[in-house]
Order: structure tokens, then C-alpha cells, then sequence
């Protein structure tokens, strides 16, 4: 046996932690004897090469099914998935270290400051909560809606307000008069973007008689100003603004640390269920295979929307890291996927049963 003092050979006891704990009660002294076999006198440290191949077998080791090809890649796929759906939880518990929404007094001067001389209409709303659900804080009585249809209605809140009145210079000089007052304001203004709005579906109408929108978008510290100039003929106003915080520091961190210790977490529960169900029939495949679809397949879709969503326009501050998850816009899917995990927790659970052995009675 290996002297218990030697460095070496506690280093190579540590490295062996990547192993299920029974095939170190079983073999472990023995690998550490032989890897110290090996080894010139003098070292006192595993290379990386070492190191790393020891981490790679033992982590392999932990997913049991030696004679599968796949069980690595699903093993990452689920570690990863439920790495997000914590690093989410996480970045909606941080969120919680922001500022309130802005009240109608903020928002009040943030209007003044860029659209001077431009009247404010009488009907500010400002946000009762971060989030809202329909305008609402979430509720009891709102959670059918947010997970059963409805959650694409979960949303940060918002200050917002439009002009009245008419507009007393053009859109264009309106619009440069804003950049440079939020500029002098200590504003960082970003470059207006515009959209033809299709509302004549006729061939034959004239692309220049549709309206046109244009949105400003400007970030100060913790706040964003959103405006929108639309086009009287159609819309009650020509201007319409928008004012909300974007995401505190604490976000980031905060996702990132729990997006690693709960995709860590994940694999060693699906290293676990692997070897617990291993030799089974198509169950445990199934269960896992219907998990990672309800899963993935909201995340898939939500991200290739947001990334179009985000090229078109800019944004100081990134929707949150739910909604490319999908969430809680397609809630149902996560539910169905979690139903579908638990009952693969449960057949790992379950014992097995062993056939009886055939017993012959002779006589």
C-alpha cells in the first residue's frame, strides 16, 4: 500500500474523487500503487496530462454503460440544460437588488430633458412591481395564466407616457434635438432605427404612403429610455416614451456562479441515475430522451427569435436569460419535461429486481 504521507500519492487520491465512491473502496489504493510505480523519484505533482486523463476516466467511470457512445453527450446536455434553468433562477432572484421602476416624477423629467417644448399627455403609467403580468404584480391568482399560455406576458415594467397635442417641429429635428440634450445629459444614445409597418397588404399600395417607425434608445446608469415616433395618420400620438431600469450588476454574477454549480450538480445525479439504471429496458432512454425534448426545444426556438430580435435594434439592456430559455413563454414545456424527470428519478429509485433462481425439486 502506498505510504498514506506522500504527497504524490494524496495528490493522486484527491484526482480519484472523479470516480463513483465504490470503485475507489475497490480499486483505488491499487491505481494509486501503480500510477506511483510509474513515476521517476523526486516528483511530487501529477503532470496535467495525468491530471487531466485521470479526471476524464473517473468522470466517464461515474456514467456507468461502458459499451455506450452516446451516454457522454446526453450526460452534457442535460448538465447544461439544468445549468441554465439555475443560472435563470438565479438572475430573477438577483433582479431583486435593483432599483423600483420609475415613478411618474422620474419619468416625468426624463421626458422633459429630451423632448422639450413637447406636451406630455395626462395618462402616465408607471409599473407596480419589476415584473408585471398584464400590467399586474405576480400573483396566485395570475400563475395559470404565466404557466398555462400566458407567459410571454411576463415582463419587466415600465414608466411610459406619449405626447399630445400637435407636434411642434418635424420628426427629424425632433429626433436630432433629443440625441443631443440626452447626449449633454450624460445619456449614451444609441443609433435610431427605423421600420417600414405593413399595413396594406394590397400588392398595389405604395410602400412610401405606409407609416414608418423610428425608436430611440438611450441608457443612463441604471435607466433606459425607450421613444417611439410613430405616424399621427395612424397612431393617437406621434411620440410615445418608455422608461424602466436595466439589469443590476448582480445579474451576471449571480447567473454564472449558479449556472456552473447547478450543471455540475446535474451531471453527478445523471451519472448516478445512469449507473443505477443501467441494464434496464428502454424506459430510463425514453424518460430521458422525452426530458431533454421539452427542454431544448423552447430554448432552440426562444434563442433563434431573440438573436434575430436583438440584431434588429439596440439594446442596452439584454432580455433576460429566461425568456432565450423559453420561459415563461413555453412554461408547459418545462412542466412536461420535469413531470418526465421526476418519474426518471423515481425509476432510479425503485430497485431492481433480480429474477428468482429457478429452484428444482427433486422427488
Amino acid at each position: 500500500m502506498p505510504p498514506t504521507g506522500d504527497p504524490l500519492a494524496r495528490r493522486y487520491r484527491r484526482l480519484l474523487l472523479a470516480y463513483p465512491p465504490g470503485y475507489r473502496r475497490e480499486r483505488g489504493e491499487e491505481i494509486v500503487g501503480l500510477l506511483l510505480d510509474c513515476v521517476p523519484a523526486g516528483r511530487a505533482r501529477p503532470t496535467l496530462r495525468e491530471a487531466a486523463d485521470l479526471v476524464r476516466a473517473g468522470l466517464r467511470c461515474r456514467l456507468g454503460r461502458p459499451v455506450s457512445r452516446t451516454v457522454g453527450v446526453w450526460a452534457v446536455l442535460t448538465a447544461l440544460i439544468c445549468g441554465l434553468f439555475t443560472g435563470a433562477l438565479a438572475a430573477r432572484a438577483a433582479w431583486e437588488t435593483s432599483r423600483p421602476q420609475p415613478d411618474r416624477a422620474e419619468f416625468a423629467a426624463a421626458f422633459a430633458e429630451a423632448f422639450p417644448g413637447h406636451r406630455l399627455g395626462e395618462d402616465v403609467s408607471t409599473a407596480r412591481a419589476l415584473f408585471v403580468i398584464y400590467g399586474q404584480p405576480l400573483s396566485r391568482a395570475s400563475l395559470r395564466s404565466l404557466l398555462l399560455g400566458d407567459g410571454g406576458e411576463y415582463q419587466e415594467g415600465v414608466a411610459g407616457g406619449s405626447a399630445t397635442g400637435p407636434m411642434p417641429a418635424s420628426e427629424a429635428q425632433t429626433l436630432a434635438t433629443a440625441q443631443q440634450r440626452l447626449r449633454d445629459a450624460g445619456w449614451q444614445v444609441y443609433e435610431p432605427t427605423s421600420e417600414v409597418l405593413q399595413t396594406c397588404a394590397d400588392p398595389r399600395c405604395d410602400p412610401a404612403s405606409q407609416p414608418v417607425e423610428t425608436v430611440l434608445v438611450a441608457r443612463r446608469g441604471d435607466t433606459v429610455l425607450r421613444a417611439t415616433f410613430d405616424d399621427p395618420r395612424t397612431y393617437s400620438s406621434y411620440l410615445g416614451v418608455e422608461l424602466q431600469r436595466a439589469a443590476p450588476p448582480a445579474v451576471l454574477p449571480a447567473a454564472v456562479l449558479a449556472g456552473l454549480v447547478g450543471g455540475a450538480l446535474a451531471w453527478l445525479v445523471f451519472a448516478w441515475v445512469s449507473r443505477r439504471t443501467e441494464g434496464r429496458r428502454r424506459a430510463p432512454l425514453l424518460l430521458l430522451g422525452v426530458t431533454l425534448f421539452f427542454w431544448w426545444a423552447p430554448v432552440l426556438l426562444a434563442t433563434s427569435s431573440l438573436a434575430r430580435h436583438h440584431l434588429d435594434e439596440p439594446h442596452p439592456s439584454w432580455h433576460p436569460l429566461w425568456e432565450w430559455l423559453g420561459q415563461p413563454t413555453l412554461s408547459l414545456f418545462f412542466l412536461l419535461g420535469l413531470a418526465s424527470a421526476l418519474m426518471l428519478l423515481l425509476t432510479a429509485v425503485t430497485p431492481r429486481r433480480d429474477p428468482r433462481p429457478l429452484t428444482v425439486r427433486l422427488g
